[in-house]
């Protein structure tokens, strides 16, 4: 009868078995990590051209009007927007009683998929824009008509609210940002969600007031990129540009990555 021994690992060994598991693991994670981002982003990207296609059409059937941001922002408490509506201000925007419900796949905005730690909470003070899904709307520029300018009178800032530009107006749509990745810096490190892309500069009588900047809400949240849909449909991505200043709240914007991509003013947001 033969006698057979099982040969056992030396500690040695398992040691160098360990330490090579090791070094394969650091070298995969960043990798692994890489690959689930850009998954997301693309996913993301996927969102925004959802989101293009339904501003588009709303404009096709409404006289070539786009869908108003905010459309009482300037007499109510804020119970409209471009995303949904609410009957309080204390409330969560309703997607499916939204302006472009009709428009979208289930009737609502899809959630970036780059798992946002936005800060959650049924009432105002917490996060006053929630439902959005983490995406901003070129309010200045499409959304109202507050780009115009000629606004002496309650009724024409009411008017510069509820009406929007028109697809004819818009000279180079491929080169006139839409929707974005958005979120707003609001107290300490936290996140809340913003439904508007914020351009540079406010604009005032038909002129962008290039002394001071607004706080930014476009949110680099890829792996330090930003998704940015277009007015022509089409998506692309860019990378913060260096700008560093406190936003409203009193925070560093940039170290919460947001801010703006080249260049900085108001071209890529404007109807030229």
């Amino acid at each position: 009868m033969c006698d057979r021994k099982t040969r056992a690992f030396t500690v040695t060994e398992l040691l160098v078995a360990i330490s090579v598991i090791a070094i394969l693991m650091a070298i995969l994670m960043p990798v692994l990590g890489a690959a689930r981002s850009e998954s997301r982003a693309l996913a993301c990207k996927s969102n925004l051209r959802q989101l293009l296609l339904a501003s588009i059409g709303y404009a096709t059937e409404n006289d070539g009007s786009y869908v108003p941001a905010a459309s009482d922002m300037w007499d109510s408490p804020g119970l409209a927007r471009w995303h949904g509506r609410r009957d309080t201000v204390d409330d969560s925007f309703d997607p499916l009683r939204g302006p472009l419900a009709g428009y979208l796949a289930d009737g609502r905005v899809k959630e970036c998929p780059a798992k946002v730690d936005f800060v959650k909470g049924r009432n105002w003070t917490a996060n006053f824009e929630q439902g959005c899904g983490g995406y901003g709307y070129n309010m200045t520029y499409i959304g109202s008509r507050l780009w115009q300018g000629g606004t002496s009178s309650i009724q024409d800032w009411q008017d510069s609210y509820a009406k929007t530009t028109r697809m004819a107006e818009i000279a180079s749509p491929g080169e006139t940002v839409m929707f974005a990745d958005t979120a707003m810096a609001k107290g300490g490190r936290s996140l809340i969600e913003y439904s508007f892309v914020e351009p540079p500069f406010a604009v005032y009588n038909g002129r962008p007031m290039t002394g001071f900047y607004l706080s930014p809400s476009i949110h680099f949240r890829h792996r330090d990129w930003a998704n940015i849909g277009w007015a022509d449909g089409h998506v692309e991505t860019h990378r913060m540009a260096e700008v560093d200043e406190a936003n409203v709240y009193g925070v560093d914007s940039a170290q919460m990555e947001l801010g703006w991509f080249e260049p900085v003013d108001n071209s890529p947001y404007d109807l030229k």
